[in-house]
């Protein structure tokens, strides 16, 4: 069989660089489904408090640490922006990456430790899944994303991990990225609607 000029068999079709990325797809498909599911879970959130016999929050429940959780919001928002100038710095092969990488690593693992602390805090006041209605929405709420920040600080530790020993790709970082500020865009609206 005759082979064209760059010396393929007539009749192969040539493989052509996907417009999007298969891991960025994947995980653009995934964020979709997971802001459909915070949806749902806000919604329901919203409902049961415009409908809580008393006001909200309900007599006799704790209160939410509002200003500390500020504090935490603000290292999950520069964890965001840190990772960022990362993207930014692996582009422009900058050896300042891996410890741009680490700081939103660090800020990450500030959100998770500090959430964490918080719970332990408020369990102990008697805020607890059966204590009520705000136990309850509290709970499912901040606790699926916390799932999503574990899972996140997981993802980007193993891109770390890439990068250390210098096989990370833009293929693996960017569905990192992608994941990474679903989860740090979703926690301000978690906390206007739960804490505010």
């Amino acid at each position: 069989m005759p082979d064209d000029a760059l010396g393929r068999p007539y009749g192969v079709p040539v493989r052509r660089e996907p417009v999007v990325p298969n891991g960025v797809l994947g995980m653009l498909m995934f964020v979709a489904t997971e802001i459909m599911f915070f949806s749902g879970l806000i919604s329901a959130f919203v409902i049961g408090k415009s409908n809580a016999i008393g006001g909200w929050p309900p007599p006799g429940q704790p209160r939410l640490p509002v200003e500390e959780t500020a504090l935490n919001t603000a290292a999950l928002l520069a964890s965001g922006v840190v990772l960022f100038l990362a993207n930014r710095a692996f582009k422009n092969d900058a050896p300042n990456t891996k410890r741009l990488l680490a700081i939103s690593i660090a800020l990450g693992g500030f959100f998770v430790l500090f959430q964490g602390a918080e719970w332990v805090a408020l369990i102990g006041e008697g805020l607890t899944l059966t204590s009520g209605q705000l136990g309850g929405f509290f709970y499912l709420l901040v606790g699926a994303h916390a799932l999503h920040v574990v899972a996140g600080f997981i993802i980007l530790l193993y891109t770390y991990r890439r990068l250390s020993h210098h096989e990370l790709d833009r293929f693996t970082f960017w569905p990192a990225q992608i994941f990474w500020y679903f989860v740090v865009g979703v926690w301000p609206i978690l906390y206007w609607q739960v804490y505010l």
